[in-house]
């Protein structure tokens, strides 16, 4: 038995460094999307609600749009003090796929 465990302890181990060398998960803008703006700009963007800016239509940069995410603009909160940087620009990279799926 002692030794099961210290075999488990040693692959626990040996997984954990893995990971962490690995590096961190990537973080899904689709998912954060969903969680934090699809209220007022819907799914594909357009939606609106509260005076949401069309995100299809929107010619921001993505480092533009990182900044209105992080700071807010107009009647759009700050999401800087609920989201880490990663995911503010995890999100605003999603963004430039709605752009690009509200023009074909």
């Amino acid at each position: 038995m002692k030794r099961f465990v210290f075999f488990l302890g040693i692959i626990g181990s040996v997984w954990a460094c893995s990971s962490a060398s690995a590096g961190e998960p990537e973080v899904d803008g689709h998912q954060v999307y969903k969680s934090y703006c699809i209220s007022c700009h819907g799914a594909n963007g357009k939606m609106g609600v509260s005076g949401a800016f069309d995100l299809t239509a929107s010619t921001l940069s993505l480092d533009e749009r990182v900044l209105v995410i992080t700071n807010g603009r107009n009647a759009m909160a700050s999401f800087k003090t609920l989201l880490p940087p990663k995911k503010i620009r995890a999100v605003a990279e999603y963004t430039m796929q709605l752009k690009a799926e509200g023009t074909q």
